[in-house]
């Protein structure tokens, strides 16, 4: 892989939904970053043969899938390091940091489960409203921990939680857009984080193709509503 693409076939991103797929957000934020030229293949949730294309292509049955060169790599985290150890970016330079980047990145991978449940990606979505449990205020409060903890440590010199843009950024680009469609109560230096993340151009980008993409989930948006 390299990030004019000189050599071999274009990579192939497969992904879902742009309005309702944290995992295929991340992934597709991160190789733009990179500046590697890839082709995009889009399968809606609602379509009748969703699995069957699916199956065809991924070996998990699950997007997001990036196929460089006859190479599958399936799973957020692993293509965007793929990608980072590829292209030599996406990971702070400095070792502490770079391990900090990580292990933020792997928590959310593993971790906040009842954010994931209560709160689903809806990225047109604005004012929904579902209860604050206990759990709930407890993935908010870490996430805002490790936001505002990222920033004052390693965030000199940018806007991003490392400063420049990382791995860690990604696999926060999800809980951004579910902060802006949900809410959540976050402090100082972590609503500036959102306010610069939300501003980013594409993360605009991916916002605007959700908002036109159509293709609505019922279950999904009559949550909060």
């Amino acid at each position: 892989m390299n990030a004019n693409t000189s050599r071999g076939e274009t990579p192939l991103l497969l992904i879902g939904s742009k309005n309702y797929s944290s995992w295929s957000l991340r992934p597709w934020l991160f190789l733009r970053k990179a500046g590697l030229q890839f082709r995009e293949q889009l399968v809606y949730f609602d379509e009748p043969d969703y699995q069957a294309q699916i199956a065809a292509l991924s070996p998990s049955r699950r997007v997001p899938l990036l196929i460089d060169n006859g190479v599958k790599i399936w799973d957020s985290l692993a293509i965007c390091e793929y990608a980072a150890e590829s292209l030599n970016c996406g990971l702070p330079k400095d070792r502490t940091a770079r391990a900090q980047a990580r292990s933020v990145a792997a928590e959310m991978h593993s971790g906040f489960a009842t954010l994931r449940n209560d709160c689903p990606m809806n990225v047109r979505a604005r004012n929904l409203r579902v209860p604050l449990t206990p759990q709930l205020a407890a993935d908010n409060a870490r996430i805002d921990e490790i936001w505002s903890d990222c920033r004052q440590a390693y965030g000199v010199g940018g806007g991003w939680l490392f400063g420049e843009f990382s791995i860690a950024d990604a696999m926060f680009a999800p809980v951004v857009f579910r902060f802006q469609s949900y809410g959540a109560q976050l402090g100082a230096d972590s609503q500036t984080y959102m306010t610069h993340a939300l501003a980013d151009p594409l993360m605009r980008e991916w916002q605007e193709a959700a908002r036109i993409e159509g293709h609505p989930l019922p279950r999904v948006d009559q949550l909060g509503a």
